[in-house]
Formats: C-alpha cells, structure tokens, sequence
C-alpha cells in the first residue's frame, strides 16, 4: 500500500494545477484565431489573406474549401505567445479529403510544442503524432530528446529503457513509436503534460508516449534544456477538424 500511494502521490504533484478549473487558457476562442498566425512553408501569412484554416461552429477546419486531391501545402496554426508548465488538451476529428502530396497516404497532422523559431515547415520542436493508427507517436524534430524504449519492438514503454533519440544531433527528425493506438472513429482527444523539459502524452485519457530531458540543437551542435516555446498545429495534406484548445497552467 505503501509504494501505491507514493507512486500515486508523485503523479498527483506533476500534474496538479496552479489551482481550478477557472485557470484555464482557452487557446482558441471558438469564433476567429485571436492569438495565432498561420505559417506556409517559410512565411507567416496575414491570416485574412490565407485559406488553409478556418471557423465555423467553433471548430478549425483545416483545407475547408481545397479540392480533395489538389496539391496543396503543409502549414502550421501557431500560437504567437511561448508557454511552459502546462497541460494542453485538444480535440481532433479526421475529415474526408486528402491532398497531395500525401493524396494515397494515411491521414496525418499533429500538435507541436516548445516551438523553436517558427519560420519554417516544420520548425524545431516536439510534437505529439496525429496519424491514422499511429497518434500518439512522438517526433523530435531539430531537437533531442529520450524515451523509455521496449528494446524489443522499439516502441514506448513506461517499464523500457531510457534512450536518447537521435543520437547524431545534426538529423532533423527522429520518432518513438506509441505504445498502443487508442484512436476511435469521431471526436478523440491528445494530451500533452508538459513540465519544464519533461513531456507525457495522452490519447484518449490513456498514457502512450514521454518525451524527457528535451533539448536544443544550437548552432555549434551543442545542446541546452528545452522548457518552453510556441504551441503549433499542424496542416499536413489531410482534411482534419480541431476543437477545445484548452491550456491548463501547472505549478512549478
């Protein structure tokens, strides 16, 4: 009884807030992107001036006018403020259309965090996997970061062994497999618990993957603690709908 309490005890203090409910940060006001820009490719575009995301029935709809096949663009929704200490959560609910590049591929989006200089697709951050079958997956891109590891499928285990991903900091991305795919037909929900360099993702109320001792690549290949930055979402050839882009603060 002992070691289940201590144990219960411990995760309580990650993920307790500053205080209530009443602190929440509603990132997205259900009615326009106050707060956000849109980035394409290398550019940040005025948002009256691009097509990619819109509003309606308080819900992003990303590609809502594009022809299903078209050619079109990968863009990220991003905040324009940093945060750090907190518990994100967002809702997420496939559409119909695919665009190319990824017309014959699997569905595919994702939640950035700790964004780092968004001037570019995609820009160095951690991102928590939205993919049919595979959301939940983590990739680090321009980063580092470690997981824990089953040796033998080479996916999250919280039992797995701590490794660091990727090792050769100059490659651009490298990816922890899910543990498990939670994912469900509709509506589902991704979590992010982000302390300090310390990240836990949720699909669906269930624990899937970590992202630990995160860091920054700088110029010279060095690396330094990564603790905070932008939150982004993601446009990446599919028809995807967002809603309830909650941010709950959390104490140091």
């Amino acid at each position: 009884m002992f070691k289940i309490g201590y144990i219960a005890a411990c995760l309580s203090a990650f993920i307790l807030p500053v205080q209530g409910e009443e602190d929440e940060i509603q990132l997205f006001n259900g009615k326009d992107f106050t707060g956000w820009e849109v980035l394409v490719g290398e550019e940040s575009i005025p948002l009256e001036e691009q097509e990619i995301f819109s509003v309606k029935e308080g819900e992003i709809h990303v590609y809502p006018t594009q022809k299903g096949g078209s050619k079109q663009p990968f863009a990220g929704l991003v905040t324009k403020r940093s945060f750090e200490n907190y518990h994100l959560k967002v809702d997420f609910k496939w559409g119909k259309k695919k665009f190319a590049p990824r017309a014959n591929a699997v569905r595919d989006a994702g939640v950035l965090v700790h964004v780092m200089d968004a001037n570019k697709i995609w820009p160095a951050s951690v991102e928590l996997q939205i993919q049919e079958g595979d959301t939940g997956d983590l990739w680090i891109i321009g980063a580092q970061a470690k997981s824990k590891i089953d040796g033998a499928s080479f996916t999250y285990s919280p039992k797995g062994s701590l490794v660091t991903r990727p090792e050769d900091v100059s490659r651009p991305y490298s990816k922890v497999s899910r543990s498990y795919s939670w994912e469900r037909p509709g509506w589902n929900m991704v979590e992010l618990i982000v302390r300090g360099d310390h990240a836990i993702f949720k699909v669906n109320g269930r624990i899937v993957n970590e992202a630990i001792d995160c860091r920054k690549v700088e110029a010279d290949g060095s690396v330094s603690p990564l603790v905070n930055g932008r939150i982004l979402l993601q446009a990446e050839g599919s028809e995807v709908f967002y809603r309830n882009v909650v941010l709950l603060p959390l104490a140091e």
